[in-house]
């Protein structure tokens, strides 16, 4: 397969820099999520590598080979849409060959490849039906047939899951996951959704307005968030942001002080105001140093959980709590404060 390599790229529409100046490296095999908002750049981004948008300035290679004077067709990547992008007219063996007949393989490889990917994607009953007769989950597969016959060096996938309905998200998930480990391919996959993110990469990439914030493994990103937007960003409920003022290397949650601990007070030194950042599965956890008292607002029951949203320091939050704690109009909730993180007030970066 290939290693990607993505030096100093900058994509400029209307004089506004959508791409700005990435350098990243996906490395041979593996699967890399490029995730962030609506308009942050990633799909851009994507396409770029694809060939389908021109490069502004910088480079691009695939298998150490710059590929920006290259047509997509020669770059041997193959591209997963969001919208499917199957001839309706075509049966789904037909749509499947269709790459491999623009190639002028003889009928009989075309034969063997695309019935191999059938049974891959476990289409082969439905290698005769036309899209229109096949449900949202089954044309995604369709989808990826259409790219896996071709082996190529990478998967570019841009939001291929946003169409389907919650379950079949799911299923799918799991089915790209488990293709990607049979294949052995490179994968570069294009979401939104925060939690195909967390679940499906071996490495993450979030983007924020062209920008690269952080890259590393879903652990590194989800509990070692380098700023405030990427805290916040992964994580469902996000992560509570509440303002503090720091008095004598104490900190008030709703008028009740804790101290910081050693290495915080360290961190925090010279500074009188942070952000202090908490997420909402961190409360009362069984090894909880410090409790206080907050009202409850609403509470919202999720078969073996619960998220109760309340206020600290007027600053709306919420806690997800297992469903057989009772819930009062007054709560007592505990947090492990060696475990909070703070972030730079004006810059938003974590201390």
């Amino acid at each position: 397969m290939a290693k990607v390599e993505i030096k100093n790229v900058i994509k400029i529409y209307d004089k506004k820099r959508v791409v700005d100046n990435i350098s990243l490296t996906v490395k041979d095999k593996e699967f890399l999520v490029l995730v962030g908002s609506s308009g942050c750049g990633k799909s851009t981004l994507l396409r770029m590598i694809a060939g389908l948008e021109e490069i502004t300035s910088g480079e691009i290679y695939i298998d150490d080979i710059c590929v920006n004077n290259i047509p997509p067709k020669d770059r041997d990547i193959a591209f997963v849409f969001q919208n499917y992008a199957l001839y309706p007219h075509m049966s789904v063996y037909e749509n499947i060959a269709f790459p491999l007949k623009m190639r002028k393989i003889s009928k009989k490889d075309i034969d063997e490849k695309v019935k191999e990917t059938a049974n891959i994607l476990n289409l082969y009953e439905l290698l005769d039906r036309k899209p229109k007769q096949l449900s949202g989950g089954q044309r995604q597969r369709v989808a990826l047939g259409r790219a896996i016959v071709r082996n190529p060096k990478v998967f570019l996938m841009d939001e291929p899951l946003s169409n389907l309905d919650a379950k079949l998200r799911l299923q799918m998930r799991t089915e790209i996951k488990k293709l990607h480990q049979k294949l052995g391919a490179t994968f570069i996959y294009v979401t939104h959704d925060q939690t195909e993110a967390l679940t499906m990469g071996d490495r993450i990439a979030v983007i924020d307005s062209g920008i690269i914030q952080q890259t590393g493994t879903p652990y590194e990103i989800y509990n070692s968030p380098i700023n405030k937007f990427v805290g916040g960003f992964l994580g469902s409920p996000a992560m509570n942001f509440i303002p503090c003022i720091i008095d004598n290397d104490g900190i008030k949650l709703n008028n009740k002080e804790f101290k910081l601990n050693e290495f915080q007070s360290r961190k925090l030194a010279g500074k009188k105001e942070v952000i202090l950042g908490i997420r909402p599965e961190n409360f009362n956890q069984e090894n909880c140093n410090f409790e206080f008292m907050a009202e409850t607002d609403i509470v919202e029951m999720l078969g073996s959980s619960q998220t109760v949203y309340f206020n600290i320091n007027n600053t709306n939050c919420s806690a997800v709590l297992n469903a057989d704690i009772e819930i009062k109009n007054k709560n007592i909730f505990g947090i492990n404060t060696n475990a909070v993180m703070f972030f730079d007030l004006e810059t938003g970066l974590r201390i």
